[in-house]
């Protein structure tokens, strides 16, 4: 792969595909190799190195100092790195229809089967058609209520002068807001459990499972067990609810489960089978879980450290909610000071990595990419481009305030990702957050415990290892 990734010159972009931003000409040069490559073993004794000291997302952001296009060496996986937010736009949106998904998600597709994150072409769009109406603002509107009492919940279940693991906390508001959105108080409450209990470990897991080559997945180690087994659990009870579901009679309820079981190809007018509602199903739980988890982790953990957001956040909340009281869906489009505290934290803290795979050749940065070119471009990264984000690494909510927005062009606002495989569920994440920070904020002040800073590990998303905060009242 590396050699085919060694470009010829060329006047024109292969099959009409338009140049990328940077560079008309076709360069005959090789894509550079990444900072940290050694002989025989390309990459992979920095990345690992990185991973195992903290040091992978530091070594991700730096990759841009090195130049807009890398190539990672690595024997079993060799990529191309983006990380230029204006050539990672034309990767997910201005030549989108060149790429499909590449080889992380080709290892998810034994976990997730068919659903929105795995699924190419036709499939992929058909799928989104039907799975749209379920994330409608409509819909979340009425989500919005099963949000705010998980929230309450959480919140009110802490003590003055509690320490409290915050991550194992959110983790928990996450995994639980969402089983009760997904499903039917009733049908759903076993399959409640079981995802409490196994997402958490899939999750943990996931991302090193994805990334290592298929024959590794049979060594007979731990997190492998572990992982096949929590696997095989939730795929059996989602299945288990999912008939369930067809069997009950009675009218359909406004859960994301009977929303997705209702749904109808506007073509055909045929519906989901029981696969691929289960795929889709596990795939918004995945999808969901850690970000909202994580995020509201590490917002809380950042404004602990920033007390002017801090009492912007209580200000707002106060005008808008009342001290103590109950967010409403009617609420969250008020609570603009709280929505910029979300996004800054997404920017801060967003995904460790998305993979793409060309279909043909693409020029992309002036150099031509061969069909098959697996390449992967990290928005953890590209959220903290110097570029665009003046002060990458700092806390500044008001970045994302009406004037300020406007400076930031649509390339660089990526915690989503953009194009035909946005994520579809990102008004329901932001309305789930924005509702559960605003909950805490209307009772409690959290400030550090003893102990040491929070650390991302690599995941999905970047989760804090740990963050133990002391409960004050407000």
């Amino acid at each position: 792969m590396t050699d085919a990734l060694h470009t010829t010159r060329s006047s024109d972009s292969a099959d009409g595909i338009a140049d990328g931003p940077k560079d008309n000409a076709v360069s005959a040069r090789p894509v550079p190799a990444a900072p940290g490559r050694l002989p025989l073993i390309g990459h992979t004794w920095t990345l690992w190195k990185a991973a195992r000291q903290g040091g992978l997302y530091p070594y991700l952001t730096g990759l841009a100092d090195a130049g807009p296009l890398l190539r990672l060496d690595i024997p079993t996986a060799p990529m191309v790195v983006v990380t230029d937010p204006d050539l990672a736009w034309q990767v997910m949106v201005a030549q989108g229809g060149a790429f499909e998904k590449g080889m992380l998600y080709t290892k998810m597709a034994p976990l997730v089967g068919s659903g929105l994150a795995t699924a190419d072409g036709p499939t992929h769009r058909r799928h989104r058609r039907m799975v749209q109406p379920a994330f409608h603002r409509s819909a979340i509107a009425g989500y919005a209520r099963t949000m705010s009492e998980h929230a309450l919940a959480m919140a009110d279940s802490w003590q003055p002068g509690q320490i409290l693991d915050v991550d194992q906390a959110t983790a928990a508001l996450a995994v639980d807001t969402l089983a009760a959105t997904l499903f039917d108080a009733d049908i759903g409450r076993a399959a409640a459990d079981v995802v409490r209990a196994d997402v958490p470990v899939i999750l943990r897991h996931m991302l090193v499972r994805a990334a290592l080559p298929r024959a590794m997945d049979r060594l007979p180690l731990t997190a492998h067990r572990e992982f096949d087994a929590a696997t095989a659990r939730l795929r059996a009870v989602i299945d288990q609810v999912v008939s369930a579901a067809r069997a009950d009679s009675r009218p359909p309820g406004l859960d994301l489960l009977s929303l997705l079981m209702a749904a109808r190809d506007e073509d055909t007018a045929e519906g989901f089978t029981d696969s691929e509602i289960r795929d889709e199903l596990m795939t918004i739980l995945f999808a969901g879980s850690d970000t909202s988890g994580s995020t509201l982790a590490w917002a809380l953990h950042e404004l602990a450290a920033h007390p002017e957001a801090e009492e912007r956040l209580h200000a707002e909340v106060d005008e808008v909610v009342g001290r103590g009281g109950a967010v409403t869906a009617a609420d969250v489009p008020r609570l603009e000071q709280t929505r910029r505290i979300v996004e800054e934290t997404l920017r801060l803290h967003s995904v460790t990595m998305l993979m793409r795979r060309t279909l043909r050749p693409v020029t992309l940065g002036g150099h031509l990419l061969p069909a098959g070119t697996e390449v992967a471009y990290s928005l953890y990264a590209l959220m903290r481009h110097r570029r665009h984000f003046p002060g990458p690494d700092r806390f500044d909510p008001e970045r994302w305030g009406e004037a300020r927005r406007r400076e930031i062009p649509r390339e660089a606002q990526l915690a989503f990702g953009a194009g035909a495989r946005k994520c579809i569920g990102d008004t329901f994440a932001m309305t789930e957050m924005t509702i559960a920070l605003a909950t805490v904020a209307a009772r409690w002040r959290l400030r550090p415990a003893p102990g040491p800073e929070p650390r991302p590990v690599m995941a999905a998303m970047p989760l804090p290892d740990r963050v133990r905060m002391r409960v004050e009242a407000r």
